[in-house]
C-alpha cells in the first residue's frame, strides 16, 4: 500500500501561474534552534501549517528545523511572523492550541506583532504573569485592552463572548495582587439573569450565587493553584459577591471586576461606580448587545454609563467586536451570524 508523502518529504512547491502573476511572490527560510519542540510547533500530521498555509494563502514546506514559506510577498511575511511568534511561546512554556494559531494569524495583519509578543527595544513586552502561566495579547484590541488595564483607573470592555474580556480582567487582578500593588481582588456580577431570581434557587446564599460566579471562579483557577484561590478567598483577599453586597462600601487599595455588567440596572451601575476607592483599579466587562434584565424593556446600567462616561479623563472604553472573538473560530462566526439577524 502506497504512502503519501510527508511534509517533511515533499520538496517545496510553486503555487499556479495564474495566482502567482496576482502580485509578487516570495520565499523565506526559518531555522529553529530547538528542534525537540518542532513537533508540538508543527502540530499533529502538520495540522498548524496546514491551518497557515489555508489562511494565508501559502506553501510551507519543512525538513528537519528548516522550513521554507513560498506564496504572495505579504502572506509570506505574515506566515513567517506567525511560525516565529508560536515558536517563542513554545520557548516559554505557552501552549499553542488551535485557538493560539488563530489568534496569532490574524494578529499578523498587524505591522507590529513581533514587538508585541517579544518586546521592542525600548519597551517591556505585552504580557500579563500569573503564578500558573504568562497571557499574551491574541487579537489586535486585546493589546488595547493590557494597555489600558495597565495605566486606567477605570476600564470599560465592551464586546461579545470570546474576546477575553473578563479572563484577561482576572489575570491582571492576579497579577496585581502577587506583585502587592493591591491588597485585594473584588470579583461581583449581576446575580438575575433571563428571569431567573435567588429567592428560586435552593440553599443558602452562597450556594445560590456561585452559579452566576462560575466564570469568576474558572478565570481564577486558571490563572493560580486552586488551593491558593480558596486560601485567598477564606482570608478575604479575594471576594467574590453579586453587586448587590456593595452597597455602602468604599472599595479602596483593590481591584475590581464587575463582569456582565449590560445586567445591571443604571442604579445599580452608578451604585457600583461610586464605590471606588483609593489605590484601586476598576474593571467593567459586559456584552451591550446581550442585555437579560428581567422586564425586557429596563435599561441596561452598562449602555447608561458608557454614555454618561465616554471621554472622562481616567476612564478608558475599549470595544472588541467579533474579529477579536480568539475562542474556537466558530464561536466568532455564531456571534456574527446573531447579530446579523435581528439586529
Amino acid at each position: 500500500m502506497s504512502r503519501k508523502p510527508s511534509r517533511a518529504e515533499r520538496p517545496a512547491q510553486a503555487l499556479p501561474a495564474a495566482r502567482r502573476d496576482q502580485q509578487r511572490r516570495a520565499r523565506a527560510e526559518l531555522e529553529f534552534d530547538d528542534p525537540a519542540i518542532l513537533g508540538t510547533l508543527f502540530g499533529q500530521f502538520d495540522a498548524n501549517l496546514v491551518h497557515i498555509e489555508n489562511r494565508l494563502g501559502v506553501y510551507i514546506s519543512a525538513r528537519g528545523n528548516k522550513v521554507q514559506i513560498e506564496g504572495p510577498e505579504d502572506s509570506v511575511a505574515r506566515a513567517r511572523d506567525v511560525l516565529k511568534s508560536m515558536h517563542e511561546r513554545l520557548e516559554t512554556g505557552q501552549d499553542v492550541d488551535s485557538g493560539a494559531v488563530e489568534a496569532l494569524i490574524t494578529m499578523s495583519a498587524e505591522p507590529t506583532l513581533e514587538g508585541i509578543i517579544s518586546g521592542e527595544s525600548d519597551s517591556p513586552p505585552i504580557m500579563i504573569r500569573t503564578r500558573k502561566k504568562t497571557i499574551v495579547p491574541r487579537s489586535a484590541m486585546q493589546i488595547d485592552y493590557m494597555r489600558a488595564l495597565a495605566k486606567s483607573d477605570m476600564i470599560f470592555a465592551l464586546g461579545p463572548a470570546g474576546t477575553g474580556k473578563t479572563y484577561i480582567a482576572v489575570a491582571q487582578a492576579v497579577s496585581q495582587l502577587m506583585t502587592g500593588s493591591v491588597q485585594r481582588l473584588i470579583l461581583s456580577r449581576p446575580a438575575v439573569e433571563a428571569g431567573e431570581r435567588l429567592g428560586f434557587l435552593p440553599g443558602d446564599m452562597k450556594e445560590k450565587v456561585d452559579p452566576y460566579l462560575r466564570p469568576i471562579y474558572d478565570a481564577l483557577y486558571d490563572c493560580m493553584p486552586p488551593e491558593q484561590v480558596e486560601r485567598r478567598i477564606a482570608s478575604g483577599e479575594i471576594e467574590i459577591a453579586p453587586i448587590a453586597f456593595m452597597r455602602g462600601r468604599t472599595l479602596g487599595d483593590a481591584f475590581v471586576i464587575l463582569d456582565e455588567a449590560q445586567n445591571t440596572t443604571p442604579a445599580q451601575m452608578k451604585m457600583f461606580l461610586t464605590r471606588f476607592g483609593q489605590n484601586s483599579r476598576m474593571v467593567i466587562c459586559g456584552d451591550p448587545r446581550q442585555v437579560d434584565i428581567p422586564g425586557g424593556d429596563a435599561q441596561s446600567g452598562l449602555a447608561d454609563a458608557v454614555r454618561r462616561l465616554e471621554g472622562v479623563d481616567g476612564i478608558a472604553m475599549i470595544r472588541f467586536t467579533v474579529e477579536d472573538v480568539v475562542r474556537h473560530p466558530i464561536v466568532g462566526r455564531i456571534v456574527e451570524a446573531y447579530e446579523g439577524v435581528g439586529a
